[in-house]
């Protein structure tokens, strides 16, 4: 990847850290071998399992209840750590329960490569669907991105074991497999978010898409600026006329054998910084954050290298459009008329709603590609992060099939959507004196008018839009989220697309 020369950024410098090293070995067992901490699952009645040592009265003396999330370290004369962990009431854990557990267990163990998991009451989940949660829920919570860090980086996790009497160890092992695949997609996200913006450009991340795109079996096509006049983008070029850096499309292509089932569009917003332009934002914590402007791109980047691998049987085209929105004297200004590929002129209101202007153009390109349906994913508005914090995405769209295709997806990842309305009552906030539309719409309902911007843009063809402005980072470890960018959209998308069809 190549930088400027001033930056002094390391050739070896990789925007992908998370690919390179070893990768922990996650394996069912009929017995522990050597490990360095042993996780237990204790529930919040009943018996305490042997290895734990403890009776519940004393356990709840320590302060531990066994409600889900919960986990109690306890020495061991052997040398190695015991850690109670929560699981609510007996047999109540689904999936996510199960994830959350492998979260918790491994947070409690940050500074032990190796560790185990015995596991009880697993009858009512899928083998599969047990590895898959377990991996998951494993390492996602193991993730930090430290690559940037001369000294002080945490312990590698070499192993986990996992101990389940009665469980289907192959079909478990199996799943293991497909989490890690969906993890790799999330983590891709993550390292993709945490980048500095001085270290991953849109050029850069055009880059980081060829080398993903050969390893794991999707094609990759470049715009650079110059074929984006041609296909006259003009909201993307638009937003990118104050920047040094040159804009990228980046389209994505996967192809199943066979006859797909449909055909899914993908588009992500892939502002690699933003500075809000002329409308520049204040100088807060969230301006430092917004070198994850690109969340949305990065989460369709990393769904096409879970695709082969999990035997996707859909086609999947993904656009990622991809610019810096920065303040200069070529800096695109309010009361700018931009002319889109779709041929819609709009008027610029606000050079900080830059997101909607970018990703107009790929909606245009994805309905021209005949898509069946398109979902499109973009750090948006504030509003979503005011409206449902940072646990929870709004979702809009035109289509209620689709909608609720994506929703499920949700609820399958707990990567958590609620749908909010498109109400067309709003969309004349949008109406513009000088142009077709405007970028912006009044002072409430933020998430909504931008939603109803993007639906000017895709027609008939059926369409969802997923706001991620709020579940892009999380402000401390929880659960399965590390600290940082969560890499929020990628598993959610893989989900979608693997049980994606036109009808």
């Amino acid at each position: 990847m190549n930088h400027e020369a001033y930056k002094l950024i390391p050739e070896d410098f990789s925007a992908l850290p998370s690919l390179g090293g070893t990768e922990p070995e996650l394996h069912f067992v009929d017995g522990f071998g050597a490990l360095d901490a042993i996780g237990v699952l204790v529930s919040s009645e009943g018996d305490v399992p042997e290895s734990v040592g403890l009776h519940r009265e004393t356990l709840a003396g320590a302060g531990f209840d066994g409600k889900p999330g919960t986990t109690l370290q306890l020495a061991n004369a052997s040398g190695t750590l015991v850690v109670a962990v929560g699981g609510g009431e007996p047999g109540s854990l689904d999936a996510d329960g199960w994830r959350k557990a492998a979260a918790a267990l491994v947070r409690a163990t940050q500074k032990h490569s190796r560790i185990g998991f015995e596991l009880t009451d697993t009858a009512r989940i899928d083998a599969g669907r047990l590895g898959q949660v377990l991996a998951e829920g494993v390492l996602l919570a193991r993730y930090s991105y430290d690559t940037l860090k001369s000294r002080g980086k945490g312990t590698a996790l070499a192993e986990v074991q996992f101990l389940a009497p009665g469980t289907d160890t192959e079909a478990a092992s199996r799943g293991v497999d497909t989490g890690r695949a969906k993890v790799r997609a999330t983590t891709i996200a993550r390292d993709l978010c945490n980048a500095p913006p001085s270290h991953l450009t849109a050029v850069g991340l055009g880059s980081a898409a060829k080398e993903l795109g050969e390893r794991f079996g999707f094609g990759v096509e470049e715009f650079d600026k110059q074929q984006l006049i041609d296909l006259r983008c003009g909201g993307l070029l638009g937003v990118n006329a104050g920047s040094a850096q040159e804009p990228r499309m980046i389209k994505l292509s996967y192809r199943p054998g066979g006859t797909p089932t449909g055909h899914l569009g993908l588009v992500g917003k892939g502002i690699m910084y933003d500075s809000g332009g002329v409308s520049l934002k204040p100088s807060d914590p969230m301006h430092l954050l917004m070198k994850m402007d690109m969340g949305g791109a990065a989460a369709v980047l990393a769904v096409f290298t879970a695709l082969r691998d999990l035997g996707c049987k859909a086609a999947v085209t993904g656009f990622l459009m991809c610019t810096d929105n920065m303040p200069s004297g070529s800096a695109y200004k309010l009361g700018d008329v931009l002319t889109t590929r779709s041929g819609l002129t709009i008027e610029v209101k606000n050079t900080d709603a830059e997101g909607r202007l970018v990703m107009c153009d790929a909606l245009t390109l994805a309905v021209e590609d005949g898509v069946d349906g398109i979902v499109d994913i973009a750090t948006l508005t504030g509003a979503a992060l005011m409206s449902l914090g940072q646990l929870t995405a709004p979702v809009f769209g035109n289509d209620q099939r689709l909608v609720d295709l994506v929703l499920e997806s949700g609820r399958r990842t707990d990567e958590q959507l609620w749908q909010l309305p498109l109400e067309q009552a709003y969309r004349p906030q949008l109406d513009s004196d000088v142009a077709d539309i405007s970028n912006l719409g009044g002072p409430y309902a933020g998430s909504t008018t931008a939603a109803l911007f993007l639906a000017e843009f895709v027609g008939e063809t059926p369409w969802a839009h997923i706001d991620i402005a709020g579940t892009m980072q999380s402000d401390k470890d929880d659960s399965w989220r590390s600290k940082g960018a969560t890499g929020f959209g990628a598993r959610l998308l893989i989900d979608l697309a693997l049980n994606y069809s036109a009808t």
